[in-house]
């Protein structure tokens, strides 16, 4: 097949998926040592450029990074083991009382958060008790996670806070404050004084009309 690396090939992308060099990876997949380093250098270089090799060292790393981090389906496993799990899950009774007993096999064991354990004795030091406790995650918050996950909740954000501002003008002297103070009297005589122009306006408005008739 003409995608198909050859053995050289696929041992070289090893080597450089585990972080050697190319010069490194070039000469333990078996390719010439007779060469001066610069020429191998360049043939690394150049091996390292080929298409089909670049595409094997790219799905290598790219599958290490799918192994490494969880996908969307294991975390939401994990999360369902925090909300489905109880104590009694890890708890055994019996005659002699109850006792906590986890195994590989015990479900829900990702659920678990701490897990405390001391040892008791009688006054005379002898008959140790074990006494064993078992912190769970929080199963609310693991609910809540898997609603966010699934779009359970509404998509627009809501912000019910309530903001208010307050602002404080500061006057310092008291030529701003009179200044001030005489707004509205400036204002209110200015409009008198306009209504007044209007009034003049339209009385000689009129006088013209008449003088000019026949």
């Amino acid at each position: 097949m003409r995608n198909k690396l050859t053995q050289k090939q696929e041992t070289f992308c090893l080597n450089i998926f585990q972080g050697m060099s190319q010069r490194e990876a070039y000469l333990k997949a078996g390719y010439s040592a007779n060469m001066a380093l610069s020429v191998i250098d360049v043939k690394a270089s150049q091996l390292a450029s080929n298409g089909k090799v670049m595409v094997r060292i790219q799905g290598l790393r790219q599958k290490a990074e799918d192994d490494s981090v969880m996908n969307v389906l294991e975390r939401k496993q994990r999360l369902t083991e925090i909300s489905r799990a109880k104590l009694t899950d890890f708890m055994e009774l019996g005659q002699d009382g109850s006792w906590v007993n986890i195994g590989k096999e015990t479900p829900q064991c990702g659920a678990i958060q701490e897990i405390h354990s001391r040892t008791e004795y009688d006054d005379d030091g002898s008959k140790p008790t074990v006494h064993t406790s078992v912190k769970l995650h929080d199963p609310m918050k693991a609910i809540d996670l898997l609603n966010k996950m699934d779009k359970i909740y509404s998509d627009g954000y809501q912000d019910n806070r309530t903001v208010n501002k307050t602002f404080n003008i500061l006057v310092i002297d008291q030529e701003t404050k009179n200044l001030i103070s005489q707004i509205p009297q400036r204002l209110l005589n200015n409009a008198n004084a306009h209504d007044q122009s209007i009034q003049g306006d339209s009385g000689s408005m009129g006088g013209a009309e008449e003088g000019d008739s026949p």
